[in-house]
């Protein structure tokens, strides 16, 4: 049990305190790149770097190269649902927007510094340097990018010793949530569910890249997650997601869950690769939830609290600080992400209720900023007023992906596109440059769920 779980992140208005950052260290050096990736470059640039590695801005991966991944970025092999919209532009256009922001995050965060043959996300903005949440969204982007990044499948396995080497202590095949500067494992070395689930749809995405007769049983270590998650981080008699797996019936927030974590396309997916029919009740639970909490604390937005406490009773926004700020109640840097998350579902299932919570926040942040993603602001409470004017792509970038739901939103679902694609990486700010790039992924038509 964790006796005081810590905030995941520091809040963005303290990432221009420089001195309080953990110093980025060098950049990876970029991998040599065979002559063969000249027949596949640009017309009009190289597929070469000058010192010979691979420009991933320019490479064309349309077409999977024998022996490579299954589903290589740019391949579109899973169309979304009917009616889904996409940015304007031509379909490569909008590839090479997303290789473009990769190579920028790869570059700004992805990292070799303890060794090991491990590699790990580096989190200069979070409240540690190596957080879970860091390292389930490296998994995830790097099996998706696959084929577009001709080292996806090393820098892959490179993670994946990582995680292993950092079990939980409840739970060994669960990551721990935090590590210092020196890769150990610290405060409690308990787990933190949002890192864990995409730790495992990572796993789920590198089985169908690469199959599982490799260095790694990507689809059995990804079942045995799976297989902890539902004992160590689902509540059992609601089957709301807990916040990690040192939260058990005897701790003060087994009756919360957090929205930021109701991820239903992991959960079909899950049931997918297990079998089992749990997962389904996971899913429809946290649809539910989702649901309520639209038409009973934000009927007018559609936005959640990042926090939800009482959930063996009424479910509510959490009244105050329950873990990590007075704001816990309302939409913060948690629920920031759920557009997205509940985006994400709603494209590539076309599953009614998703579409739903979607159309909804999309409609209130369309009309509310008249159009203007720059006038998204850093923090709502559920009623659609302001409490923070800041800007952050954590808050801005995870619209683009709600915006694709409404066939009338084709002006605004642009202008959030070109947002995000001329907006640079900021290598101090390693959470909204993570939910940036996953946003252009989904927005681009570049998801799929295994």
């Amino acid at each position: 049990m964790h006796p005081a779980a810590p905030p995941r992140r520091l809040v963005a208005v303290l990432a221009g305190l420089s001195c309080l950052l953990l110093p980025l260290l060098g950049h990876l050096p970029k991998a040599s790149a065979a002559a063969e990736n000249a027949d596949q470059a640009r017309t009009d640039s190289t597929a070469t770097t000058a010192n010979g590695g691979p420009d991933l801005d320019y490479l064309d991966t349309a077409a999977p190269a024998a022996g490579g991944p299954a589903v290589p970025f740019g391949s579109h092999q899973f169309p979304y649902a009917a009616g889904m919209l996409k940015p304007s532009g031509t379909q490569s256009a909008l590839d090479q927007a997303v290789i473009k922001t990769y190579n920028a995050w790869k570059s700004a965060f992805v990292r070799k510094n303890c060794g090991n043959g491990w590699y790990q996300v580096i989190s200069p903005d979070a409240d540690h340097p190596y957080v879970a949440e860091a390292q389930g969204y490296g998994m995830v982007v790097t099996a998706t990018m696959a084929g577009a990044d001709p080292d996806a499948k090393t820098v892959f396995d490179g993670m994946v010793k990582y995680m292993l080497a950092h079990p939980s202590v409840n739970n060994a095949n669960l990551l721990a949530a935090e590590q210092n500067a020196s890769c150990k494992s610290v405060d409690g070395s308990d787990s933190a569910t949002d890192g864990d689930l995409d730790v495992a749809f990572g796993l789920l995405l590198a089985d169908k890249q690469w199959g599982s007769t490799g260095t790694y049983d990507y689809k059995d270590l990804a079942v045995k997650h799976i297989n902890a998650i539902k004992k160590s981080e689902v509540n059992p008699t609601t089957h709301l997601m807990l916040f990690g797996d040192w939260s058990d019936s005897g701790e003060s927030h087994y009756w919360m869950t957090r929205s930021s974590d109701w991820m239903t396309d992991h959960f079909r997916a899950f049931r997918a690769a297990t079998g089992d029919g749990t997962w389904d009740t996971v899913r429809t639970a946290h649809q539910n939830l989702i649901t309520s909490q639209q038409s009973k604390y934000a009927s007018g937005t559609g936005l959640l609290a990042d926090f939800v406490v009482n959930t063996n009773g009424t479910a509510k926004p959490a009244p105050g600080e329950v873990l990590e700020s007075p704001n816990d109640g309302d939409y913060s840097w948690n629920a920031c992400r759920d557009p997205w998350r509940i985006g994400a579902d709603a494209v590539t299932s076309g599953d009614s209720a998703s579409l739903a919570s979607a159309r909804k926040l999309n409609s209130w942040i369309k009309t509310r900023t008249g159009g203007n993603p720059d006038r998204i602001a850093s923090g709502y409470h559920l009623n659609g007023s302001v409490f923070d004017s800041g800007n952050d792509m954590a808050f801005t970038a995870p619209f683009v992906v709600t915006a694709l739901t409404d066939s009338g939103s084709q002006a605004w679902l642009d202008a959030l596109w070109n947002k995000l694609a001329t907006t640079s990486i900021d290598p101090d700010l390693y959470y909204g440059g993570s939910v940036q790039l996953q946003s252009m992924i989904v927005a681009s038509g570049n998801y799929w769920v295994p």
